[in-house]
């Protein structure tokens, strides 16, 4: 059950993305046209744009770390067995986790200073525009979590443990296996 929410809510955050996308690329598109071929422009566009830009990347990195997109090296940690692989994942998580805890304890001391401060065009608190990176912290935090708590509780198959774990060759799986015995 709660598996069918968290896909209904991720396809939602990424329809809010692709209307972000698209009112960001008519402000600068339009903004560019009337520039060069008005020589006037949209005041507000710049400014905006930027926001949502912001955005933009800061919920698009949460979308892609609860995906598993994000690069690594996989070399070393594909040529240890099955126990191995798990504290490296373990310890990745766990670093990962913490950095996120600290962003977000620091995000929302700027988010509450921000508040005060207004964007010199449109009078948008700052605040709300530094919540883009609080919100994409809490989300990241909670993907992180629960990898953990999968982790900690023997719920993550081996599969999930790198990202191109299910692309190995058999003979790789099979020889981190073994190794694994021994």
């Amino acid at each position: 059950m709660t598996m069918k929410l968290l896909g209904k809510l991720i396809k939602v955050v990424e329809n809010v993305l692709i209307v972000m996308f698209a009112i960001m690329a008519v402000l600068v598109f339009g903004n560019v046209v009337l520039r060069y071929g008005f020589n006037s422009g949209i005041v507000f566009s710049e400014e905006v744009s930027r926001f949502l830009f912001m955005w933009l990347t800061l919920i698009g990195a949460l979308i892609v770390l609860r995906e598993h997109g994000h690069l690594g090296v996989t070399s070393f940690v594909e040529k240890l067995g099955e126990r191995g692989q798990r504290i490296c994942r373990f310890l990745s998580d766990g670093l990962t986790f913490t950095c996120c805890v600290l962003l977000v304890h620091g995000t929302w001391k700027q988010v509450i200073i921000g508040m005060d401060d207004l964007a010199p065009v449109t009078g948008i608190p700052m605040g709300y525009i530094q919540s883009s990176l609080l919100f994409s912290g809490i989300g990241m935090v909670l993907v992180l979590g629960h990898s953990l708590w999968r982790q900690l509780t023997g719920r993550m198959p081996r599969e999930e443990l790198f990202p191109h774990a299910q692309s190995l060759p058999e003979e790789q799986k099979e020889s981190n296996d073994s190794g694994e015995h021994a």
